[in-house]
């Protein structure tokens, strides 16, 4: 065997060994002797090795120029355009191509162009070479060099309708039928050539998993004629990544229509007793307290919004905040809720606490799992700060509280959560016994304030309760009140400072 067989043998590649020798015959010419057979073969094996790729989803913007085998799937029309400073009209052809690790777009350019459109068949296989670059429906090539591979092989599957577990980065004409979990405004953004685009978002499930469904420009209206439960299909749909998650974007041929039909989603939650700070995770349970929206100024001058529910699963209850339009959510006592990519906080009183932000999805379930709590039980337990006093107290109580955030809370189209900047926007626990009971009955309670106004809450770590007095008292000290108990309000007549 010789130099340039053995060189060959060790590379793995689809390039023939004739094609192989060709370019080692040419690289010792090129080199005008300095490199004999074994040297220049080494140098184009090296060559291959850097420009292979082990399929198209390895593709990405910013490599050097490419090389791979693909499936011709779809030929899109020839199209001319005018070239700046030159008579001649140029022409480009979009096809899609694809193999075992998902789908491309490959652009061709002018006579090639105009080849691929007379000679190009829909199944056939090519030996791609070209430049990625990242484009308008995600990651093309500009094709430099593209030939027929009829002996290679390349298995593609390909489907009508994906299940959100078939999705792989690269597809496109993907069909998926899901349950609306969540939606979002439009948002407006400027591009970089001056033009204004528009964004929307839709999050998607089915029994396989969930997706979160971008739709650009005229496709961003859709957003708003679908609600949490509905079902819809996403027609002409591509698959892209962001953060290091596939995410299904409908851009101008694509459609979202709605499903006369049921699609289950059977959400995979993490109990609430085994949260843990810092994690990012999807949380269900029965609502047990709803708290009303508060607005609040960030540091940047622009006008935030916020409002916190606390749910319960069987393992225990933890609060979640909502941020931006997710606090305008139609969520009420005893709903059953899941909360999908919410992030781990440190809450008030040490507690964890969820913040639900731009990247979340927050969906009102027709029907609680079997197991869930007894949502209906606890909500008419709660005591919450709803649960103090009458309601024109606890409303006075609440415009009244003392909002403030940092400019790290999320609003629609913003890319943050909550944090404990935003603590002192948020309304604690209540723990404050049931209301009614007890009246007139004079009680002592030693507390930090968590709310200053008209009521006072107080709260212990445990326990908080409401407070009616005239005395000044501000956020964060700690008193002890005494006084009669009214309707679950202590009217504090006596004020304790510790030394």
């Amino acid at each position: 065997m010789g130099a340039i067989e053995e060189v060959y043998e060790d590379l793995d590649t689809d390039v023939d060994f004739e094609e192989f020798e060709a370019a080692v015959e040419d690289k010792v010419e090129q080199m005008g002797g300095l490199a004999d057979e074994e040297t220049a073969a080494m140098l184009i094996a090296h060559e291959l090795r850097d420009e292979e790729v082990e399929g198209v989803a390895d593709v990405a913007p910013g490599m050097d120029d490419v090389k791979f085998l693909a499936k011709v799937m779809r030929i899109g029309e020839l199209r001319s355009f005018e070239r700046d400073g030159d008579d001649e009209d140029g022409k480009v052809v979009n096809v899609e191509v694809a193999d075992e690790s998902g789908r491309i777009r490959i652009a061709m350019w002018d006579d090639m162009a105009e080849d691929a459109v007379e000679s190009l068949e829909e199944g056939e296989t090519l030996r791609v070479a070209g430049r990625p670059k990242e484009g308008y429906n995600g990651v093309e090539v500009d094709v430099d060099k593209v030939e027929p591979a009829p002996d290679a092989e390349v298995d593609v599957d390909t489907q009508d309708t994906y299940r959100v577990e078939d999705l792989a980065l690269g597809l496109s004409d993907v069909n998926l039928k899901g349950r609306v979990l969540s939606t979002d405004s439009v948002r407006t953004f400027d591009r970089d050539d001056g033009s204004e685009g528009r964004v929307s978002n839709l999050t998607l499930g089915d029994p396989t998993g969930r997706i979160r469904v971008t739709l650009w420009d005229e496709k961003a209206d859709l957003a708003t004629e679908f609600g949490p439960g509905e079902s819809v299909e996403v027609v002409d749909g591509y698959v892209r990544e962001r953060d290091g998650t596939l995410e299904l974007h409908v851009g101008n041929r694509g459609a979202v229509d709605a499903l006369d039909e049921e699609i289950e989603y059977v959400p995979d939650t993490t109990d609430v007793a085994d949260l843990e700070m810092g994690e990012t995770v999807d949380i269900a349970g029965g609502v047990i307290e709803t708290d009303p929206k508060r607005t609040f100024d960030r540091d940047d001058g622009s006008e935030g919004q916020v409002r916190n529910v606390r749910i319960k699963d069987e393992t225990g209850d933890i609060r979640v905040a909502l941020w931006g339009d997710k606090a305008d959510l139609d969520i009420d006592l005893a709903d059953y809720v899941v909360f999908t990519d919410v992030e781990i906080q440190d809450g008030w009183q040490d507690d964890l606490e969820a913040s639900a932000g731009w990247q979340s999805a927050v969906s009102v379930m027709d029907d609680a799992p079997e197991d869930a709590a007894d949502t209906e039980t606890e909500s008419a337990q709660s005591t919450g700060l709803g649960a103090f006093g009458d309601g024109s107290d606890s409303e006075a109580g609440s415009e009244a509280a003392s909002a403030t955030a940092s400019s790290g809370a999320s609003d629609a189209g913003g890319s943050a959560s909550g944090g404990n900047a935003a603590a002192v926007a948020e309304r604690p626990d209540s723990a404050g016994g049931d209301a009614g009971d007890g009246a007139n009955e004079t009680e002592t309670f030693t507390g930090t304030v968590v709310q200053a106004g008209s009521p006072v809450v107080l709260d212990d770590g445990t326990e908080t309760r409401s407070v009616e007095t005239d005395e000044s008292l501000r956020l964060g000290e700690e008193v002890t009140v005494t006084g009669p108990v009214d309707g679950g309000t202590i009217a504090a007549t006596e004020i304790e400072r510790p030394n």
